[in-house]
């Protein structure tokens, strides 16, 4: 799947899983996925580990799919705190002394004072659609995100929009399942149908279609789109992010600086903001600022293939800083 994927039944899949049964056998890993009540991925939420005496060992974001994972845990009893804006937060115990799978669902409540949903006007909308199509839909999510059953998820949002033309977040869901699938034609036509059957009101879809256009190398037509998306929801993190991409592309550093630094104050906590942050320093040959992002990416992502190779640049980093032949093409790779 590409970078993108837009904020969306809120239950929490907990995989316990022994890291690999080797070597490893004794080490553990506490995975899932966040979901809001409508099922789309809650991105960007605190979610954090302590051990039994409420000592917090981990903290991270979920990322673009809605996931967190914490890595090489020993075998013992530890608490997942989740917490989001708007909902109660939730504590889940989970026992890791045994290597059996479990799969553990957190459902998160809307806070009692003041119900909310990720995006109001988007469930007011969905609220007008039928129930048969906007079940499909939460099933389609399910199986996308949750059960990372693309083509399963797929046919149940091509038989939504057959219940329901207009349901243009139905079309957008349809979209990221063929982005899943590899197939970024369909992928494109399916963000534009959203956008079309919306009436250009759906950011999340104008903002999915531009990060295509930066993919395709359509730098001005990314920008125009996302420049839409973020001016129909100017909190979605990932639309600032997407922008500030477009821009650095354009070679309009400063603009691009400014992107990257909205999209790291509605979104402190999402790793791709300081690889973006980090191209864009590197740019400036600013290479304090350039650790400074690495830093923070290793920080929150330190054990996935990406956070070894950050610890591979951070090395050459140091080694070169000052050195003229530093290149953007090193922050690329």
């Amino acid at each position: 799947m590409s970078r993108l994927s837009l904020v969306f039944f809120l239950s929490v899949a907990c995989l316990i899983t022994a890291g690999h049964a080797s070597a490893q056998s004794d080490r553990m890993t506490v995975a899932g996925n966040v979901y809001f009540e409508d099922q789309h991925p809650a991105v960007n939420v605190l979610v954090q580990l302590s051990d039994s005496e409420q000592v917090i060992i981990s903290s991270q974001s979920t990322n673009d799919s809605g996931e967190f994972r914490f890595t090489n845990l020993s075998r013992g009893t530890y608490i997942i705190i989740v917490n989001a804006a708007g909902y109660a937060p939730m504590n889940l115990t989970t026992d890791l002394n045994y290597a059996s799978e479990r799969s553990i669902p957190i459902y998160l409540r809307p806070n009692a004072k003041k119900k909310t949903s990720p995006a109001g006007s988007v469930s007011t909308h969905e609220l007008s659609i039928s129930e048969k199509a906007r079940d499909l839909v939460a099933s389609g999510k399910k199986k996308l995100y949750q059960d990372k059953d693309a083509a399963g998820g797929l046919a149940d949002f091509q038989q939504a929009i057959s219940a329901a033309p207009d349901y243009y977040e139905a079309h957008y869901e349809l979209a990221m399942a063929y982005l899943s699938l590899g197939n970024r034609s369909e992928a494109e036509k399916s963000f534009r149908k959203s956008i079309e059957v919306s009436a250009d009101k759906y950011g999340e879809a104008e903002v999915g279609l531009g990060t295509m256009m930066i993919d395709k190398g359509d730098y001005a037509s990314a920008e125009k789109a996302i420049r839409r998306g973020i001016q129909l929801n100017p909190n979605l993190w990932l639309g600032h992010y997407e922008l500030g991409r477009a821009l650095l592309n354009e070679k309009k550093i400063s603009d691009a600086t400014d992107s990257a630094e909205q999209a790291r104050l509605l979104a402190p906590s999402a790793p791709i903001v300081y690889r973006l942050l980090s191209n864009i320093h590197l740019q400036q040959k600013d290479y304090p600022a350039l650790l400074q992002d690495l830093d923070m990416y290793l920080k929150l992502d330190p054990d996935s293939p990406a956070g070894a190779r950050a610890k591979q640049l951070r090395e050459q980093v140091q080694q070169k800083i000052g050195a003229s032949h530093l290149t953007p093409a090193v922050v690329a790779q």
